[in-house]
């Protein structure tokens, strides 16, 4: 009898399985630019006027893609929906705010704030979808709810930062508000209203993801350089970054755990406990950097995003790492409900 052999690509080491992500590549290597050729006089006007428009850009097209009537439609499962809703928006940033002692003691107040920011963020969209149907999840259930958390997350997100925020000393200045209203609003509402003419298009081209990579991009750069301008490392240093990555690690670690353990609890069966784990860990650097720039001063920006960045990568691998292992189990362990021995239901 043959015995069967093992794929290649599950023989080879698990450094060399991961694929490099040249998106997050980018932004790295715009801030790397940014610190060493910071856009300064003429050329950082121009190019806070071009990100403007590119941030405008972006919330038009994201509001072309997220359907609401698919959404609305799939709000069945509203026990699926309301619990991703409550992990992202309710228990993340409990989480960051029970880290608060943390705050000029561990960590930087600066970079506390940033973890602070990163809490409140909607979960990604495409990131969510793909890991939960790696996973074998509920696939319809992950594409539901990670639309619904960013559709709401533009109207949460500003909101919550009103409140959140303002418990680490960050104040949103009045005028940010108009700032919001025209450069993130009124281009998904405009999506929203445009979409039955434009998504077909804008779907049939999914080059235009480079415009939405390109546009973040130079959010980064040019949140960077005015930070660099301001003389923004002078007031964090690289051991306080050093720090602040364990703090980011646990952080990761407990959602992940929490969002499996806890739906395991309450009922849920194995597909829908992998799309509550993926969409209600995720937070969205897409979003999450433009609207930065748009609600605070540039000189707050860059270590407001800077744990963002970070977050964002670990989220990646970890997902990866877990979505493969949950792609291994066989299909009755993908098929069995939520109420098992903890044994059971450890995600390794």
């Amino acid at each position: 009898m043959t015995t069967p052999q093992t794929p290649s690509h599950e023989r080879r080491p698990w450094y060399r399985r991961i694929r490099i992500d040249w998106f997050v590549t980018a932004i790295v290597v715009s801030v790397i630019v940014a610190t060493l050729l910071p856009a300064t006089g003429e050329a950082n006007h121009v190019l806070d006027w071009g990100v403007k428009v590119l941030i405008f850009i972006l919330f038009y097209l994201y509001g072309v893609r997220l359907a609401p009537r698919e959404a609305l439609a799939g709000l069945t499962h509203w026990r699926l929906h309301v619990t991703i809703l409550v992990f992202t928006y309710v228990l993340f940033p409990l989480l960051a705010l029970g880290l608060r002692p943390l705050s000029g003691h561990y960590l930087s107040p600066e970079l506390y704030l940033g973890v602070l920011w990163l809490s409140i963020l909607p979960s990604t969209v495409q990131s969510s979808i793909n890991f939960t149907s790696i996973a074998g999840g509920n696939v319809a259930g992950a594409i539901v709810s990670a639309s619904l958390s960013n559709l709401l997350g533009v109207f949460f997100t500003p909101l919550l930062a009103m409140v959140v925020m303002s418990t680490g000393g960050l104040v949103i200045e009045p005028s940010s508000i108009l700032d919001l209203v025209v450069q993130l609003l009124l281009p998904f509402v405009l999506g929203q209203l445009t979409r039955r003419w434009t998504a077909g298009f804008v779907t049939s081209h999914p080059r235009l993801k480079l415009v939405d990579q390109f546009s973040i991009v130079c959010v980064v750069y040019s949140a960077f350089s005015d930070g660099i301008n301001e003389g923004v490392w002078h007031t964090v240093g690289l051991f306080d970054i050093v720090r602040l990555l364990p703090v980011l690690f646990v952080v990761l670690a407990l959602m992940l755990v929490l969002t499996w353990w806890l739906p395991g609890r309450l009922g849920f069966g194995r597909r829908d406990q992998i799309a509550i784990q993926f969409c209600g860990t995720k937070k969205s650097l897409a979003t999450g950097a433009p609207m930065a720039s748009v609600l605070f001063s540039a000189a707050q920006v860059p270590l407001l995003v800077l744990p963002l960045m970070i977050f964002h990568m670990a989220q990646l691998i970890a997902c990866g790492v877990i979505a493969g292992r949950y792609r291994t189990k066989p299909r009755a362990w993908h098929e069995r409900g939520g109420r098992l021995s903890v044994a059971e239901e450890s995600p390794a």
